[in-house]
């Protein structure tokens, strides 16, 4: 069949159809939109739902209208230096107004630039998280600063819609509660900074060592950079990165407007300089700051160290200082002159560069540097030179004299374990000539204190080379026989019996056999073994002369002598009743020391040492606050002018004894002291003092042993004695010490006014020729040890 046309619809049943769509598509529209609209105000009411269920439910944030952070104990020296710091968040609380410009500037620039216009939610970056948390977007930070405060105080870092809910809320209840001022000065003070650092201002004392006050754009732009990621950006151990972040930040800075472009520019090329370790202490007293901490704890219990306390010390810092150097470099002085001992690891040194460089930083990182005695790794050794790789990986070359003291284990005969070659881990100093000297850490101990002999305040005090390797404070805790510088106190004890100056005693042998001992013959020596015969007394403990204290202190009693010396604050049970407390072999500490000369220094008065001064809380509220205890007659421990006859005697050590390099070296004649040397060198001694300060010094191993027989006080702990006073008494005038009541001047001698007749002790043991051992005293036999203590002291003591 033949096609046939195709019928067209009239023009206005077309018209009809299109309007039927177009009605159609409309209505759609219409239910979709109240669709949507029902949806969201579906989604509006849970919303609103869950926020009036989370509401109640939020923690109390009205106590950040008063924020108190977690404090660490701090610990002062007088002037206010920092000595330490206890807790495990190291914080500083600082106001806002007291925050420099440029460091809020940097934070604002990196974390929230609109911060100060915003209502505390960034919106659009809520969504932009929300779509991350989905997987749609890659996660990136949204949270201004009062959300992050919000998270930080009171949230964990979980990514979950509802720790976002109630992230919000906090930060609406923030912005209402709080200034936008407040809000910032909590987020500058809680924010985490890595190193133990919490805030900026620790941050800038933890990485720069200086206050935050004094930070510069390119010091605040490097910390700016930290809350990002405080492990990753951290400038002492991920240097690179952290530059990079810093000047990510700068350019910011000035995108923001807050620096210009010459001082951008200014702040990228500006050298840092990081400090290299977490715990670099202005002032080294860690003996001191562990001790403050026990008495706090004491006290105050866990809030120690979360309730901000400040405590100052009566330390002053430049003589802490002082004093922590001399102690070091005179046991350093004393390692130099002992054998080497080798080296402190051998390690495998790979051939590729960048595992040979793990390698190295693995080794150093296991023993690390020691202040100023510093960690290398041998990569070349020979007896002419050795090169080695410090931790900043830093080459050093150690050749002449600076190989010296290793000599032996640079020879080819030298023992496996003291051999030096490479892989070797060392130990190198820098010399006064600025070149590279090997040597090792100390085995020998050493301890310091002085105090203010007019009240007892402890002007510093080092407990040994160093606190990280020893703890144990040899200045309170360290019990030794402290040899000749005890003479004083039994010379002491004679000035009350009629002995003078003037008196003079025979230097001569004593032996005292096994009928007057009733066990093994005891025959003591001078330190040179040499006798002078008869001589006056002040030139017997100028010449700390042996066999002249042995006959006074037989003279005296050793049983008078005893209870004599409990008046300097000695334990009488620590001194037995026998002639060789005349040597000095009893026990005492280095504090007992300073405590009892001070007596001498100050007129005769007993002091008990004290450390704090003050305590305050974290906004400078005077907590504790101690006085000086005033010297009056109640606690005279001798008479004046016992203290000024015994002054007389040490003055002369210090002028022409055995401790006169003393005045030789600071040239003043104030100074008065005694030397001390135990048998066989086991412990060196110098206690001495200026009327305004006393110290003592002793140097000595743990595990009692010689220090070699050439090592004596005058030698080893004078040295360190002269070098602390050159600072503390420097400005300091020169005291002259006035003649108390009682004592007169006869003939160029001091003597007590009853004794200017010759009614005193003239002479003592002139006709004792030693035969055995009868000087005039109480009994012999009581007064030497028991047979089982023969042994032990036999010959005991020297100078």
């Amino acid at each position: 069949m033949p096609n046939q046309p195709q019928t067209q619809a009239p023009p206005q049943q077309a018209e009809t159809t299109g309007r039927t769509w177009k009605f159609r598509l409309t209505r759609l529209a219409f239910w979709g939109a109240g669709l949507s609209l029902a949806v969201l105000a579906s989604v509006v009411l849970a919303v609103a739902v869950a926020l009036a269920a989370a509401y109640p439910n939020l923690p109390d944030i009205s106590d950040l209208a008063d924020y108190r952070p977690k404090l660490p104990l701090r610990i002062y020296t007088s002037e206010g230096s920092l000595m330490g710091e206890f807790g495990e968040e190291r914080r500083s609380l600082t106001p806002i107004a007291d925050f420099p410009q440029v460091m809020k500037d940097a934070v604002l620039s990196i974390e929230d630039a609109r911060f100060y216009q915003h209502g505390g939610v960034d919106y659009l970056g809520v969504i932009r998280a929300g779509l991350a948390n989905m997987g749609r977007l890659k996660s990136q930070g949204a949270s201004t600063i009062t959300m992050q405060v919000a998270r930080n105080v009171y949230l964990s870092s979980e990514k979950t819609y509802t720790r976002k809910i109630y992230e919000i809320l906090l930060t609406f209840k923030l912005e209402h509660l709080l200034t936008k001022d407040q809000i910032l000065e909590i987020y500058m003070n809680q924010i985490f900074l890595g190193n133990r650092a919490y805030g900026f201002a620790a941050a800038s004392e933890a990485y720069f060592g200086k206050p935050i006050k004094n930070i510069t754009i390119a010091e605040a732009a490097m910390l700016a950079g930290l809350p990002k990621a405080p492990s990753a950006f951290n400038p002492i151990n991920n240097p690179k990165r952290a530059r990079s972040r810093q000047l990510y930040i700068i350019e910011r800075m000035e995108e923001n407007g807050f620096i210009t472009a010459a001082q951008a520019e200014a702040a990228k090329k500006e050298e840092l300089k990081v400090k290299s370790g977490s715990d670099n202490a202005k002032v080294h007293a860690e003996y001191v700051a562990e001790t403050v901490r026990q008495l706090i704890y004491a006290q105050y219990g866990d809030e120690t160290y979360t309730r901000g306390l400040n405590v100052y010390t009566t330390l002053k810092a430049a003589e802490q200082d002082a004093a922590y150097r001399a102690l070091r470099k005179g046991i350093m002085d004393y390692e130099r002159r002992q054998i080497y001992r080798g080296p402190e690891q051998f390690v495998d040194l790979p051939t590729n560069p960048k595992e040979l460089e793990e390698a190295i930083d693995d080794a150093l990182t296991e023993h690390p540097d020691n202040d100023d005695v510093l960690s290398a790794v041998v990569t070349e050794a020979n007896p002419k030179k050795i090169v080695a790789i410090r931790q900043n990986g830093e080459s050093i070359e150690i050749t002449g004299e600076g190989l010296k003291p290793a000599q032996s284990g640079l020879s080819d005969k030298a023992a496996p374990k003291i051999r030096i070659r490479p892989g070797a881990v060392i130990r190198v100093v820098r010399t006064p000539k600025n070149t590279w000297e090997i040597t090792q850490l100390p085995e020998v101990e050493g301890a310091f204190v002085a105090v203010d002999p007019r009240d007892g305040a402890i002007r510093a005090l080092v407990g040994g080379f160093d606190f990280a390797k020893n703890k144990f404070n040899h200045v309170t805790q360290a019990w030794r026989q402290p040899g000749s510088s005890f003479k004083p106190f039994i010379y002491s004890a004679a000035l009350e019996k009629g002995f003078t100056p003037a008196t003079i005693v025979n230097d001569a042998p004593l032996f005292f056999d096994a009928g007057v001992t009733g066990g093994q013959p005891w025959e003591p020596k001078n330190y040179d073994g040499k006798f002078e015969g008869p001589m006056p007394l002040h030139t017997a403990l100028a010449k700390s002369k042996n066999m002249v204290s042995i006959r006074v202190l037989q003279a005296v009693g050793a049983q008078n002598a005893q209870e004599w010396i409990t008046r300097f604050g000695f334990d009488a049970e620590k001194h037995p009743p026998y002639l060789t407390m005349a040597l000095g072999a009893g026990s005492v500490t280095p504090m007992q020391m300073a405590t009892a000369y001070a007596v001498f220094a100050n007129g005769g008065h007993r002091i008990n040492p004290w450390l704090i001064a003050r305590i305050s809380d974290q906004k400078g509220k005077i907590l504790v606050e101690s006085k000086p205890p005033a010297l009056n007659e109640a606690a005279r421990a001798i008479d004046a002018r016992n203290a000024f006859m015994m002054s007389r005697l040490l003055q002369e050590v210090a002028r022409s004894g055995t401790a006169a390099k003393a005045q030789a070296a600071l040239k003043r004649p104030d100074l008065y002291g005694k030397t001390g040397t135990t048998n066989d060198s086991v412990d060196t001694w110098f206690a001495g003092y200026q009327p305004t300060l006393a110290a003592v010094v002793w140097m000595g191993y743990d595990t009692p042993r010689s220090l070699g027989d050439r090592e004596t006080g005058g030698g080893l702990s004078l040295p360190v004695w002269i070098s602390f006073m050159e600072t503390a008494l420097r400005g300091v005038p020169v005291t002259e010490v006035a003649a108390p009541e009682g004592v007169v001047n006869s003939g160029g001698e001091w003597f007590y006014d009853e004794y200017t007749h010759g009614s005193g002790v003239s002479n003592l043991g002139l006709d004792d020729r030693g035969a055995k051992g009868s000087a005039p005293g109480a009994s012999t036999t009581q007064e030497l040890p028991p047979a089982d203590e023969r042994k032990r002291i036999l010959d005991l003591f020297k100078n």
